[in-house]
Formats: structure tokens, C-alpha cells, sequence
């Protein structure tokens, strides 16, 4: 499209802001998608211009942007919505949305860069350098974003662009200059280091764990509460990342005895945590507070969630539970509940699909990792259930994808977490002819709750509702306990046995 713009600085259509501002009008308002992609063209080309005087290249970066903000809101909030799109908007989504954060991210730090070598017009550039940082830092922030919706491979580059950015602004004293990001944004008073600790402290609380829209939420709400995120040169008692300037790299949690450097920083989330209690309290009552900008309208209960996860990771961060061992073992596979169902011995086999076969690479006491291709990935999510039959074993497990990741190959790297290892499938009664099947858990050896755990179809639990079963050659009355966990399409619950005679009501 531009391959012809560039033969003289004066060829290019936003060689002043008049043209630019026109070129502006003529594109299409009425199609977000169509508008989102022409002006990711027009920020690329602006980036890759070095003819421009700087603080003109900055203007019409400036104007670009801006114009893209109401569409791009209106596309993130297609794309991180509560309800289920197919594979194909998905995706088309996702690459209209990673594509802007990608190039608009390249383009300010290509002026960024031009200022720092001192190109001609730097000087005129300077008062608008916080400015300049924050949106680079805020576009870096939401590539991140794109890119950890998709479990995709992470650029190395990104967090050296993260670093150069924090780096220049501490250096040069503006490190805490407030700057409105957008014009009329919910959270407009920003500053470089602001914008630095949402995106390591966010990034640094274990998003791989999460699904698309729970990142989202969890990126939000840390948003709203950037301001008592703290990213210090000295360590702190409740420091809990670490980031190199000098090596850069994502966060990594801080190990007591690690070495420091002097160009290591340090985030602390711990004043974050009485303001996700508070949260936590006002979610509780059925609402959302209004000052809680989330980009859409979520049910109360995702929001609670996301707003949960936060809070258990600052309180006690996740640590793995038993040391994993290489192993090369092959593994059937079936995913969700009901082709779990009826690859146990309940009989019910109303799918000829045939399980999946997958390789384990490591695997541990708790739980497996393994990597597959990307065709054979479909269906596979954070939640995922899935049964598991290793080769050789005559009875199948059941375990819950914990965590995602792609490589550069495009295949898949997924951590899965063992809920049994042993599964049985029973009839539950409830009174009259309704009756339901689902999976018992076996305990684990050397494990027992003395309370039965099962696994039942979505939204089959009932905290006020009973049932009976036969589980080997004895009948229980089984009565709620709670509800663990509620799945994509499973519910796992807990049940206390009360064993009965044959025929007692």
C-alpha cells in the first residue's frame, strides 16, 4: 500500500497534519475491524519514516493513535466477551487487535529512538517524552496482552523495550511525571513507572494459569490499582518479582539468598491487597463498582474470580508441590466430561471417536506436562478436563489443564494437574426416576478425606440436594459438602457417605 509514499519526505500522505487529518476522514468509521487494520497500516508507516522531522513524526503518531482508541475499545470488547465466538471470529479478532499493539509499540519507540540518538527536532520533542514513554509502555502492555490470550511464544525483544523505556525515564528524572494517556480514559493520570508496574506485576502473577478473559479481568483490575504497585531499585520485605535491566527478562519471582544486581528492580504488590479485600467485599453484595473500568460488562462472579486469583497469589503465591522427572509415557486421552463418562465403565459409549494418544514429557505427583502439536489442540483450554489412561494401566484418571504455552514451532506446552488417578463411574438417584451419572474420584494412595469427591455435569450441584448411589457393593446417602471447583463443563464436589442397609430410604 505505501510502497510508493516514499521517494521524497513530501510524497507522503501525512507529510502535514492538514493531509493527515483528511486522510483521517476518509476511512471506514462505520467498520471498527476495517478502521483498526487501515490505521495500523498508516502508525506503521509513520514508524518506519525517519524522513519526518521528529516532533511532526510524534504529532501525526499522536493523531493516529488517538483515533484509533474508541475502535480498538469496541474490538477488545468482542474479543473478551463472556460468550462463547466461533474459532474464526476469534481469530480474526486476535490478529486485527495484536497486529495495532504490535506496530503502534514499534512506532513510538522508533521516535523514542530518534530522540535518544538525538535526531534533528529532538530538543523540541523533549517536554513530550513522559507522554511519549507511557503510551510506548501502554502499547507494550497490551501486546503482552494479545499475545498471553493466544499462550503464544513471547517476543525476547518486548522486555528489552520495557527495560530501554524504564531505564531513560529514571535516568532522566520522569519517571513519576503524570501524563493523561487518552483523553476522556477512565484512569487518565498515568506515569512511566505506573504504567511499568501494571505490566510486570500483571505479567508476573502467573497469567499462563489463567483463561483469555480472566486475563483480561486480572489486567484490569491490577490496572486500576497500579498506583500502589511499587517498582523500586532497592528490595523491600515484601518484594515479590525481580526484574534485570541490564538482562532483561519476564519477572521471576525473588528466591531469598538470590544474587542482586545493581540494575535489578523490584516490584511489590502488597499494597494491592487491601484494595482487592475491599473489592472482594463489594462483590460480594451482586455489584460491580463503577469505578471498576473493565472494558465491558462482566456477570459479577468472573469478576470475583479474577479479582480472587489476585488476591490468593499476593497472600500466598503458588509454589509446585513435588519435584517433576523426565519420563517418556504414552497417554489416551479424552477431553471433557462426557468423553470422560464414556470412557469408564459405565457402558455409555455414544461417541466412536476414538481418544486421543498424547506423550508425556515430564511428570511429577501432582501432575504432567506435555507437548502436542497445534492441529491437535482443538477444544484444549485453561479448565480443560480431561481422562487419562497411561499405556498399560486397565482403569483412566482424571486431571484439569492448569497451564498453556505456545512455542515458536506452534506447538502446544500444556501443565495439567492430576485430580485422580483412578476414576469410577456411578449412578446418582435423587428420588422418584431422576437419576444422573458421574465420576468418583478414587483417593490418591496414602490420601484420604474420608468424604466422597465427585466429578458431575455442569451446574448438577446442589448445595441443599442429596443423592444416592452404589459404589462397589455397598449404598451411600450421599450429602453436600461443597462445591471445589466449577469447570467448563463439570462440577467437582463433595459429598460426606453416609452408608446404607439395602432398601432404607
Amino acid at each position: 500500500m505505501f510502497s510508493n509514499l516514499f521517494g521524497k519526505k513530501s510524497d507522503h500522505p501525512l507529510a502535514d497534519i492538514k493531509s493527515a487529518m483528511a486522510l483521517l476522514e476518509e476511512l471506514p468509521r462505520n467498520d471498527a475491524h476495517k478502521m483498526l487494520m487501515e490505521l495500523t497500516e498508516w502508525v506503521e508507516s509513520v514508524g518506519d519514516n525517519a524522513d519526518f522531522r521528529l516532533e511532526h513524526q510524534f504529532a501525526v503518531l499522536r493523531l493516529l493513535d488517538e483515533t484509533a482508541q474508541p475502535y480498538l475499545r469496541k474490538l477488545v470488547r468482542e474479543y473478551f466477551s463472556p460468550q462463547e465466538m466461533s474459532k474464526f471470529q476469534e481469530n480474526r479478532l486476535w490478529l486485527v487487535l495484536v497486529n495495532w499493539s504490535h506496530h503502534a509499540a514499534n512506532a513510538h519507540l522508533a521516535v523514542f529512538d530518534r530522540y535518544c540518538s538525538g535526531d534533528k527536532g529532538a530538543s523540541a520533542l523533549k517536554s513530550q517524552l513522559p507522554l511519549l514513554a507511557v503510551r510506548a509502555m501502554h502499547a507494550l502492555n497490551g501486546y503482552l496482552k494479545y499475545v498471553s490470550a493466544h499462550y503464544g511464544p513471547m517476543d525476547p525483544s518486548l522486555w528489552s523495550k520495557v527495560a530501554r523505556l524504564y531505564q531513560h525515564a529514571e535516568q532522566q528524572q520522569y519517571l513519576d511525571a503524570k501524563v493523561e494517556l487518552y483523553s476522556g480514559a477512565a484512569a487518565a493520570a498515568t506515569t512511566v513507572r505506573g504504567e511499568t508496574a501494571e505490566l510486570l506485576g500483571w505479567y508476573g502473577c502467573g497469567v499462563g494459569t489463567l483463561s483469555p478473559l480472566s486475563m483480561h479481568l486480572t489486567e484490569r483490575i491490577v490496572g486500576l490499582y497500579s498506583g500502589s504497585v511499587t517498582v523500586a531499585a532497592q528490595q523491600a520485605g515484601d518484594s515479590l518479582f525481580c526484574f534485570d535491566l541490564a538482562q532483561p527478562a519476564a519477572p521471576l519471582r525473588i528466591k531469598a539468598g538470590a544474587r542482586v544486581q545493581p540494575s535489578t528492580r523490584f516490584v511489590s504488590m502488597a499494597a494491592m491487597q487491601p484494595k482487592l479485600e475491599e473489592l472482594l467485599r463489594e462483590l460480594a453484595k451482586n455489584t460491580v463498582p463503577q469505578e471498576l473500568s473493565l472494558g465491558g460488562n462482566y456477570p459479577v462472579e468472573l469478576v470475583r474470580e479474577a479479582a480472587q486469583y489476585l488476591r490468593d497469589y499476593l497472600v500466598d503465591p503458588p509454589l509446585r508441590r513435588s519435584p517433576r522427572r523426565g519420563i517418556k509415557v504414552g497417554l489416551k486421552v479424552a477431553n471433557g466430561f462426557g468423553r470422560l463418562l464414556e470412557s469408564t465403565d459405565m457402558g455409555l459409549n455414544f461417541n466412536a471417536e476414538l481418544p486421543l494418544h498424547w506423550e508425556v514429557e515430564d511428570i511429577s505427583a501432582s501432575g504432567f506436562r506435555t507437548v502436542i502439536p497445534n492441529q491437535g489442540a482443538d477444544g484444549i483450554r485453561i479448565g480443560s478436563l480431561l481422562g487419562i489412561q497411561p499405556d498399560g494401566v486397565t482403569h483412566w484418571g482424571a486431571a484439569v489443564v492448569r497451564r498453556l504455552m505456545r512455542d515458536d514451532a506452534n506447538q502446544l506446552h500444556i501443565g495439567a494437574e492430576m485430580l485422580a488417578n483412578q476414576i469410577v463411574g456411578v449412578t446418582l438417584g435423587a428420588g422418584g426416576d431422576e437419576s444422573q451419572h458421574a465420576l468418583w474420584l478414587m483417593d490418591k494412595p496414602g490420601e484420604s478425606s474420608g468424604l466422597a469427591r465427585l466429578l458431575m455435569k455442569v451446574d448438577a450441584f446442589i448445595a441443599q440436594r442429596s443423592f444416592q448411589t452404589s459404589f462397589g457393593d455397598k449404598n451411600y446417602l450421599l450429602m453436600p459438602v461443597g462445591l471445589d471447583e466449577k469447570g467448563l463443563d463439570y462440577d467437582l464436589a463433595r459429598f460426606r457417605m453416609i452408608e446404607q442397609e439395602v432398601g432404607e430410604d
